[in-house]
C-alpha cells in the first residue's frame, strides 16, 4: 500500500471518528477543501499525518472546537456584496408579498446563516418593506447551522461596531440597539428569528418557505451532495418561492426546478410545480383524455405541492405519476416518469411493493402497511412510514391503475415510544411510591412506638430529677448546718481525707494558725508551714485512717499565730461513710 493510500485512509478514519465522537458529518464535503482545512490545523500544532492528528485529538479535546472553526468556514456579513441585496430587494421582495394575502405569513429560511449576519439583514430587508408590525406579526426567519457554538453567538443578536461597518447608518440606528461597547439587534424584532441546528445533507428541510437564502454555502460540497441539497431546497419552498445563492454558486443542472430571476445576482424562482408530470399527458391519478382545464391544473399543482408523498403506477406496470414530496424523498427525475416501476428502488425499498401492487390489482381494495422502517442511506437513525397501496378508477369499476402513498410517522412513533416509556417509568415511580408508602407507615408506627417510650423514659426522668433536687436541696441543708456547726464551734477543726489533705479549715482553726480556709484546703497537711509540728501527727493520723485508733490524743508544744508559745491537745478521730468504710479522719486542736 502506497503512503497516500495510508493517508487516505488515515483521513478516512479521522472523518469517521468526528461523525462518531461529535456528531458532525463531513462525508459530502468537498475532500480536497477539507484536507486543506485540517492540514492548517496540523501545520499549527506542529503534526505531519492524519494519524497523529487524530491521536492529538484524543489527547486534547479542545483541539476539537479549533478544528471544526476551521472545518465549518463561518464567513460571513451584514449585506455581504450590496448589489445581489439591492436585486432581491427591489426585485424579489415586492414580488413575494404582492403574491401573499394582505395577513398570509411569511417563512424564510436562511440555511448555513453562521453567526447570524445574514439572517438579521433578511430581517432589516423585510422589515423595511414590510413595517415593523407587519414583520411581527407575519414573518418568521428560521435560520439554521452546523456550528453550534455560531448559533449561540447568533441569537444573542449582539455584534462589535466593526461588524455593521457596512450597514447604513440609518438602519444600524433604526435596528441596533446599543449594549454596551456592542450593538444589539432591537428585541421586539429579535423574537421573529429563530435559530437551531440543521445538518443540510441529512435532516429533513423547513417546509412552506417562500425565500430561501444559502449564500456560498453549496460550493463546499461535492456535486452529488450539492444535487441532494438542491432537491431538499426545492421540496422546502412552496409556490412561488425564491432561491437566494452566493456568487460562487450556479443552478447549471437544476433548469427543471428553478428559473432565474436575476441570474447575476443568483436569484432563481421555483419552477412551476408540473415538474414531475408525464410531459404530454394530463394531470391528476387519472387520464383526463386530454383536457387542459383549469380544474386539471389545479389538481396538478395540488398534487405536486402536497406534503404527502404519492406515486401513480399504470396498469403496465410503468411509473406516471411522482409528487415534489416523492421526488425529494425517492430522488426521483423526471427521466424515470415511463420507465418499469419494478427498475426503481422505490419498488423495493423500504418496502417490497412489487407483489402488493399485483394484489391490490386482483382484489380491487387497498393494502395498508404501517411503521415500515427505513435507514435512509447517509442517515444516522431510522425512519417510520405508513404505507398506502390503493386502487385507482376512472370509472366506476374502470381500473386504471395503482397509487401508493407515503406518510412520515417518525414522529409520531417516536412520540408514541417516549409515551410508552413514561408510562413504565410512571408505573415504576407507582410502585416505588407505594412501596415509600408502606415503609413510611412501619416507619411512623416505629416513630409513635419510639415516642411513647420517650415520654415515658421522659417521666422517668422527671420524677428522678425531683428526687435529685429534692436531695440537693437536703443535702444543702445538711452542708449548711454543718458548715454552721464547724463555724460556732471554740474548738479548731481540721477534716482530711485519705491522702491527708485538708478538706474542711473552721474559723477557729483560722485563728489559732494564722491561715485563711481558702489557703490550705485542698493541701497536704503534713506539708502545712504552721506552729504546730505536724509532722509528729503522722503515727496518730495513720493509725486512725487504718481504724487502729478512735479518739486518740495527742499533746504538743506549738507556737500560734501570735508567737505565743502553747501547748495543743490533738484529739484523731476516724471519718467514716459507714462502719466498715473510713474515707478520712477529723482532728480537733486546743490550746490548754
Amino acid at each position: 500500500m502506497t503512503n497516500e493510500d495510508n493517508q487516505d485512509r488515515d483521513f478516512d478514519e479521522l472523518l469517521l471518528m468526528l461523525k462518531e465522537s461529535r456528531g458532525f458529518d463531513f462525508t459530502g464535503y468537498k475532500r480536497s477543501t477539507l484536507e486543506r482545512r485540517v492540514n492548517r490545523r496540523m501545520t499549527v500544532v506542529g503534526l505531519s499525518t492524519f494519524a497523529e492528528y487524530r491521536d492529538y485529538l484524543e489527547l486534547e479535546p479542545e483541539e476539537f472546537s479549533q478544528l471544526f472553526d476551521s472545518m465549518l468556514i463561518n464567513v460571513t456579513s451584514f449585506f455581504r456584496d450590496p448589489l445581489a441585496w439591492q436585486a432581491l430587494r427591489e426585485r424579489v421582495i415586492p414580488e413575494l408579498l404582492s403574491a401573499k394575502g394582505a395577513k398570509a405569513p411569511v417563512r424564510v429560511w436562511s440555511a448555513g446563516c453562521a453567526t447570524g449576519e445574514e439572517a438579521y439583514t433578511l430581517a432589516i430587508i423585510l422589515a423595511e418593506a414590510m413595517g415593523a408590525d407587519q414583520f411581527r406579526e407575519r414573518v418568521k426567519i428560521y435560520a439554521t447551522d452546523l456550528d453550534e457554538d455560531a448559533l449561540q453567538q447568533a441569537r444573542t443578536g449582539t455584534y462589535e461596531t466593526s461588524t455593521l461597518a457596512g450597514v447604513p447608518e440609518e438602519l444600524v440606528n433604526t435596528y441596533f440597539e446599543v449594549a454596551g461597547t456592542k450593538r444589539a439587534f432591537r428585541r421586539d424584532l429579535r423574537r421573529q428569528v429563530i435559530f437551531g441546528r440543521n445538518n443540510l445533507t441529512h435532516d429533513a428541510p423547513i417546509s412552506r418557505v417562500d425565500l430561501l437564502a444559502a449564500r456560498n454555502m453549496l460550493m463546499y460540497f461535492n456535486a452529488e451532495t450539492q444535487a441532494s441539497i438542491v432537491r431538499r431546497f426545492h421540496f422546502a419552498l412552496s409556490y412561488p418561492g425564491y432561491l437566494f445563492l452566493g456568487k460562487a454558486e450556479m443552478l447549471l443542472n437544476h433548469s427543471d426546478r428553478f428559473q432565474p430571476v436575476d441570474l447575476r445576482k443568483r436569484l432563481f424562482r421555483k419552477a412551476p410545480p408540473t415538474t414531475m408530470m408525464e410531459p404530454g399527458r394530463p394531470v391528476g391519478w387519472t387520464e383526463a383524455s386530454g383536457r387542459e382545464q383549469s380544474g386539471d391544473r389545479l389538481e396538478c399543482a395540488a398534487l405536486a405541492s402536497g406534503p404527502a408523498v404519492q406515486l401513480a403506477i399504470d396498469l403496465a406496470d410503468k411509473l406516471r405519476l411522482a409528487n415534489s414530496a416523492a421526488e425529494a424523498l425517492f430522488n426521483l427525475r423526471p427521466r424515470d416518469l415511463g420507465r418499469p416501476f419494478q427498475d426503481l428502488e422505490v419498488s423495493y425499498r423500504p418496502a417490497e411493493l412489487r407483489s402488493r401492487i399485483d394484489q391490490v390489482r386482483k382484489e380491487l381494495r387497498p393494502i395498508e402497511l404501517h411503521d415500515v422502517e427505513w435507514l435512509r442511506s447517509g442517515s444516522s437513525e431510522p425512519g417510520y412510514y405508513d404505507i398506502s397501496v390503493v386502487p385507482l378508477f376512472g370509472a366506476p369499476g374502470d381500473l386504471i391503475g395503482v397509487g401508493v402513498s407515503f406518510v412520515d410517522v417518525t414522529r409520531y412513533r417516536r412520540v408514541r415510544d417516549e409515551l410508552s416509556y413514561a408510562n413504565t417509568e410512571l408505573e415504576r415511580a407507582y410502585e416505588e411510591l407505594q412501596s415509600l408508602n408502606e415503609e413510611l407507615e412501619t416507619t411512623n408506627e416505629e416513630l409513635e412506638t419510639m415516642n411513647e417510650e420517650l415520654q415515658s423514659t421522659n417521666e422517668e426522668m422527671e420524677a428522678t430529677n425531683d428526687e435529685l433536687v429534692e436531695r440537693s436541696t437536703e443535702l444543702g441543708e445538711s452542708n449548711f448546718y454543718f458548715q454552721s456547726a464547724l463555724a460556732s464551734m471554740r474548738t479548731a477543726v481540721v477534716v482530711v481525707n485519705a491522702d491527708l489533705r485538708v478538706q474542711t479549715w473552721n474559723l477557729p482553726a483560722e485563728d489559732l494558725w494564722g491561715l485563711r480556709s481558702d489557703e490550705v484546703v485542698g493541701q497536704h497537711f503534713l506539708d502545712l508551714d504552721i506552729g504546730l509540728p505536724v509532722d509528729r501527727l503522722r503515727p496518730l493520723i495513720r493509725s486512725c485512717l487504718a481504724g487502729e485508733a478512735d479518739g486518740d490524743e495527742l499533746t504538743l508544744d506549738a507556737t500560734n499565730r501570735r508567737g505565743k508559745t502553747i501547748s495543743c491537745r490533738v484529739i484523731c478521730t476516724p471519718l467514716r461513710a459507714s462502719a466498715a468504710e473510713i474515707r478520712g479522719a477529723i482532728l480537733l486542736m486546743e490550746a490548754i
